[in-house]
């Protein structure tokens, strides 16, 4: 599990199939091979590494799932190691389980994102959601779209800061609200 706080902004130093390198040091303190590292919100397993590298393989289905099929060698992505126990929870639940990609319609600081419509149904007015591994606090919820009020901080210490109009970003709803509905569902009728 993760929080959803970016410890470092890692840089993609190259794509070979489904091996991809990610230039990085913060992230690799305590992590040792099998490690999981959330990459733009996407957990994957740490298979080797350098005093500054880091490789996992993706799988087609991770591929097909998130944005991680559009990375290439130079682009920047947001890291975070998982939570420990005894630690403050800064952000909110993580996984690191992509339920989707989202497109950026306006960029930070007042970011809307355009997301499946299905789920929408997970978010509510001031409710948490993960865009491309960063907790936030999403408002004005339309029919497909939330918004984001983005603090400098974040857009200078995340991927926020170079997102345009357009970008694909991955999104992790609450988990908490999915369970919810989960329980409810054979109830509901």
């Amino acid at each position: 599990m993760f929080t959803g706080i970016v410890e470092e902004l890692g840089t993609i130093a190259t794509r070979d199939g489904s091996r991809l390198r990610i230039a990085a040091t913060t992230v690799l303190d305590g992590s040792g091979l099998g490690a999981s590292i959330a990459v733009n919100g996407c957990c994957l397993t740490l298979v080797a590494s350098g005093d500054d590298w880091w490789e996992a393989e993706v799988s087609d289905e991770t591929y097909s799932r998130t944005n991680l099929a559009d990375a290439r060698a130079g682009d920047r992505v947001n890291l975070e190691r998982p939570m420990a126990l005894g630690e403050r929870l800064g952000g909110h639940i993580v996984l690191g389980h992509v339920d989707g990609v989202g497109t950026v319609v306006n960029p930070a600081p007042d970011l809307r994102v355009r997301i499946p419509s299905h789920l929408m149904r997970y978010l509510v007015e001031k409710g948490s959601v993960t865009v491309d591994g960063i907790s936030l606090t999403a408002f004005n919820l339309g029919s497909d779209t939330f918004d984001v009020a983005v603090i400098p901080h974040t857009t200078d210490v995340t991927t926020l800061g170079v997102r345009r109009a357009g970008d694909r970003v991955n999104i992790e709803m609450d988990v908490l609200a999915k369970h919810i509905e989960r329980l409810i569902e054979p109830h509901a009728s």
